[in-house]
């Protein structure tokens, strides 16, 4: 199969090694667009690209410049969208709706999701779509063995709106517990950090699918302390609570399960290690590109726009 994959030249997450994973399942040619590429794609594909030589053209840019562009996106034939923020269109946001709004102007189009529920939510809505989950750089990120001398923290962002719920929480259990909330340099200082984590709490609160983050906790060997998004989410991982991480709705359940924690390290010893071995079978850009490209490979709806509108590619 042979692919097109289009992602972004300015990313803040490091995601080359996903980009690698899905290179390593086709014929993928990958090509890093710029801010104002991003915005043209019909310039872009005007110059620089023969859509009949692909079997595949993968989005993977920012939907801010894509939702802009829908009366040039729909003609691109044979396409399929990686979208990592759809969970983006059913919370409170500038972009409630927005996405369905964008898929309803093509829905024979192929959505790849990384929430099994927004998934869901998207198939009940008329779209094709597909659960592959998020997950982590396994060349950046793993189990060092070695001391774990800071016992509950959150490591990341809590700036944006999206992450308001995540800010909240946080706030609240900072009141109560010894939690350290830092941020820290991409790659090796973020794996060290993450290394010296006994207890990582994360906080995906109202987001409706698991961040990152989650992934990169486990893979570390941090027993993995998430805010629950439900069991379809859960079952669709793989997550089972107090076997390979901790699952709370509230505070008062976060604070209940960490202690019972603290006074078995025994039980959290092997908590952290399911996580772990769960993250690292599973989980790893290198698998999660393997599962894109199958998702990438089932047959298309077929487009309902005529042929001519084609034409130009040729």
């Amino acid at each position: 199969m042979k692919v097109l994959f289009l992602v972004q030249k300015e990313q803040r997450a490091i995601l080359d090694r996903l980009y690698d994973g899905i290179a390593a399942q086709c014929e993928c040619d990958i090509r890093w667009l710029s801010s104002d590429e991003q915005a043209d794609l019909r310039g872009y594909f005007h110059k620089h690209v023969d859509t009949a030589r692909y079997d595949r053209i993968l989005f993977f840019l920012r939907f801010k410049k894509e939702m802009r562009q829908w009366r040039f996106i729909r003609t691109v034939p044979n396409l399929v969208i990686l979208e990592h923020d759809a969970y983006q269109n059913y919370i409170s946001c500038k972009y409630t709706g927005l996405f369905s709004a964008h898929y309803r102007r093509m829905p024979w189009v192929r959505i790849i999701s990384s929430g099994a529920d927004v998934a869901k939510r998207l198939q009940d809505e008329g779209f094709d779509a597909v659960f592959v989950p998020k997950g982590y750089d396994q060349t950046l990120l793993s189990y060092r063995e070695r001391e774990r001398d800071i016992e509950l923290a959150f490591v990341g962002s809590t700036k944006s709106v999206a992450y308001s719920g995540r800010k909240a929480l946080l706030d609240e259990l900072g009141r109560v517990e010894n939690l350290l909330v830092t941020k820290t340099r991409s790659g090796e200082e973020y794996c060290e950090t993450l290394n010296r984590i006994r207890f990582f709490v994360s906080a995906d609160v109202g987001m409706g699918e698991y961040m990152i983050k989650n992934f990169e906790a486990m893979a570390c060997g941090c027993v993995l302390l998430a805010y629950d998004q439900g069991d379809r989410e859960n079952s669709a991982l793989g997550f089972r609570d107090m076997e390979n991480l901790v699952l709370y709705r509230d505070v008062a359940e976060l604070r209940k399960k960490l202690s019972l924690l603290r006074n078995d390290p025994q039980l959290a010893a092997l908590i952290a290690d399911a996580g772990r071995l769960l993250a690292e079978r599973q989980y790893s850009f290198q698998m999660i590109g393997q599962k894109i490209v199958e998702a990438m490979a089932l047959p298309l709806r077929a487009s309902t726009l005529s042929k001519g509108w084609f034409s130009w590619f040729r």
